[in-house]
């Protein structure tokens, strides 16, 4: 059951449980409320899809994409509607579902962790840009290279689309390695000093990941697996750094006891 603080006439806070039944009235609101949101944000974004549309094909390394029936064009746009409206959505999403699935936080802890939510969502925009705009490109035109003179592309709308929003959303995940990492390191799961320890293992994983989550070219996978080794072992030092902070100023607490 998930507690709530509860004030005690100047006493520190206590923890009072919730019944199942409210736990279930949260959990309702919760994608209630995360329904609307997005839903109103997807409608909004309905009315810039032409436009967003426009600019995603001038950014791509082909000359035009084609629909191939009556109701293709439509059904494109408002899939690109949900997905932009996801996108947006996301702060508050990873918001509502962080304050569901945690404890009951006292106000201290309750500041620490909008650092973790700012940190996610700009991981994950940095990874949907960088895969849009580094990773797409490159991959489109190393497998336009294999037509011949009587071979020519005549790509679908709705698969590329696909293709893209496929690519760009796995990057915008595995970005958030970091806050994995961080969140792990100061839950005292894992230490800094062992993930550095186990950077053979770490490359291994990252490389294989990699060639799970990308076609089966090495340009693609390569372009993963980099920047996930400058997150893990940028990460893997900022969480020793922390950690470290932490600890000392718990010992100058007690010695202050």
């Amino acid at each position: 059951m998930k507690p709530q603080p509860e004030e005690s006439n100047g006493s520190p806070k206590k923890l009072k449980e919730m019944s199942f039944l409210d736990h279930l009235e949260e959990l309702r609101s919760t994608l209630i409320q995360v329904s609307l949101v997005f839903f109103l944000l997807s409608v909004v974004c309905w009315f810039l899809s032409g436009q967003i549309l426009e600019l995603l094909i001038d950014d791509l390394p082909v000359e035009s994409l084609y629909f191939h029936s009556p109701t293709e064009a439509f059904m494109v746009r408002v899939k690109l509607s949900f997905i932009l409206g996801f996108m947006v959505a996301f702060p508050f999403i990873l918001y509502k579902i962080w304050s569901f699935i945690s404890p009951g936080l006292f106000e201290k802890e309750k500041r620490r962790v909008f650092p973790f939510l700012i940190s996610s969502s700009i991981l994950f925009y940095s990874g949907v840009l960088f895969c849009y705009k580094v990773l797409i490109p490159l991959v489109l035109k190393m497998f336009l290279k294999f037509g011949t003179p009587n071979l020519n592309p005549l790509l679908s709308v709705t698969d590329s689309l696909a293709f893209v929003g496929k690519f760009c959303f796995t990057f915008g995940l595995v970005f958030q390695l970091p806050v994995i990492i961080m969140i792990l390191s100061l839950m005292g799961l894992i230490t800094p000093r062992f993930l550095l320890k186990q950077w053979r293992y770490a490359i291994v994983g990252i490389f294989f990941v990699a060639a799970i989550l990308t076609p089966p070219d090495a340009i693609s996978q390569i372009a993963m697996a980099i920047p996930l080794l400058v997150l893990y072992f940028g990460s893997a030092v900022v969480a020793q750094v922390v950690v470290k902070r932490r600890e000392e100023q718990k010992e100058d607490e007690d010695s202050a006891e």
